[in-house]
């Protein structure tokens, strides 16, 4: 059997989206941002249902990006107290997470010294890492393993674009991965056009060989 873990990011702003996302059939991964209205509500509904709940946590990206930051969000100019502030924040505000994937940073996962710092951190609350893979040149993942920590890479990003061909494509993808390697990640987002799209798919799915797991599983 190959085995697939499905990340559905950007979670926390509105309790009926994580409905919608828990309602799915297969034990997706839910990724919660911080300090949001919900963030604590979602993270306990998804518990509740046993689904596993990962920290979303904020990253800073390039300058040239014109929308306003996301609270909670991590950046190289921080003092070293700061940071570790932010980060304990983070995963206060999303309680009962196993793991943390990077939202957005196009920047900071690129930064070896905030990476080693963040690492270190998360280390200490026995958490994984999950590289979302935001920039190529990303050497979270490298840190994390680096420092003994369990840690993956995201192999597809199901919905770069919201077209319901494009998703299925992208599915197809990765399960293409998952049969050559026995194991492929995939991260999405609450779109109508992407849970439609996997309501679908998870439902065939498991008849083809595949079987649908939380993050954890899949961590080196």
């Amino acid at each position: 059997t190959a085995l697939i873990a499905i990340v559905i990011d950007d979670l926390g702003q509105d309790i009926k989206q994580a409905k919608e996302v828990l309602s799915l059939p297969g034990k997706v991964t839910l990724a919660i941002l911080p300090g949001l209205a919900q963030s604590k509500n979602v993270a306990t509904l998804a518990r509740q249902a046993g689904h596993e709940v990962i920290l979303h946590m904020p990253m800073e990206r390039l300058k040239n990006h014109e929308n306003k930051q996301s609270p909670g969000t991590l950046s190289a100019d921080m003092t070293p107290m700061a940071f570790l502030t932010t980060v304990s924040d983070d995963v206060e505000s999303v309680p009962g997470a196993v793991g943390v994937n990077n939202h957005e940073g196009a920047s900071l996962p690129e930064n070896k010294e905030a990476m080693k710092f963040l690492m270190a951190e998360l280390k200490t609350r026995n958490l994984f890492f999950l590289d979302s893979m935001t920039t190529t040149k990303s050497v979270a993942y490298d840190t994390a393993i680096e420092f003994g920590m369990k840690a993956a890479r995201r192999d597809v990003f199901l919905d770069n674009e919201s077209d319901p061909a494009y998703i299925r494509a992208q599915l197809d993808e990765l399960v293409e991965i998952a049969r050559t390697h026995g194991k492929a990640i995939g991260i999405g987002h609450p779109h109508p056009a992407t849970l439609s799209e996997l309501r679908k798919w998870l439902t065939v799915i498991n008849a083809q060989g595949i079987e649908i797991v939380p993050v954890s599983r899949l961590m080196q």
